[in-house]
């Protein structure tokens, strides 16, 4: 399984693209796919090939009117474990003993 963070933004369409973004998060939501949103990108999990078609779907809807896209990809893999989007946050506040901000 592996953890996977992107953040895809258009380079040609402003200061605000939320309107391109929120393209990316229907696709996303509708993957299927377990994820978390945050303010400078998502992070998917799951099998490789299941996560970067996400990210492969996200750029293509992108693309349609978008002529400069920008991509950042961060990869963790760990064998054998699931879980992991809130299993590591649940391991950080354990040894803390306390609830992290969200």
């Amino acid at each position: 399984m592996v953890l996977l963070e992107f953040s895809m933004s258009p380079m040609d369409k402003g200061e605000s693209v939320s309107e391109q973004v929120s393209r990316s998060l229907k696709i996303i939501d509708d993957s299927g796919v377990p994820y978390r949103l945050n303010p400078m990108g998502t992070v998917l999990e799951g099998e490789f090939d299941d996560v970067m078609d996400v990210v492969k779907q996200c750029y293509e809807m992108m693309k349609k009117d978008c002529k400069r896209i920008t991509c950042g990809i961060k990869i963790d893999y760990r064998e054998g474990k699931s879980g992991r989007l809130e299993s590591k946050i649940a391991s950080i506040e354990n040894k803390l003993g306390k609830e992290m901000k969200k």
